[in-house]
């Protein structure tokens, strides 16, 4: 790409905010915030899919296929090597996904 402002304006904003995430605490803080959204965003799903019962299928197959496809870029890097902050988040946001639909799921079988 050119070196234009712009685009050295957004690498620094990129830089300055990679190192402020370097903190363990504000780490921490952004990958519960992540597994929260994540659970939120499988609250609201089950109950907007399920409301009409016309896509329920496609629904569920649409969202099987972004949860492998994040887990497929979570698992493919090494175990020992250290994982970019944005990988994390994205592991967080299934996994509170998961844990909202496992929650809905008992709540109607109870």
């Amino acid at each position: 790409m050119q070196n234009t402002r712009l685009n050295n304006l957004l690498d620094a904003i990129a830089t300055r905010l990679e190192q402020w995430f370097l903190n363990p605490w504000r780490r921490i803080s952004l990958l519960i915030i992540s597994f929260l959204f994540g659970f939120f965003l499988g609250s609201a799903v089950s109950t907007t899919a399920g409301q009409r019962a016309e896509l329920d299928i496609v629904v569920a197959a649409f969202l099987v296929l972004l949860t492998e496809i994040t887990s497929r870029i979570f698992y493919s890097q090494s175990f020992l090597s250290r994982r970019s902050l944005w990988v994390d988040s994205l592991n967080l946001l299934k996994v509170g996904f998961i844990y909202s639909l496992f929650l809905e799921a008992f709540k109607l079988g109870s």
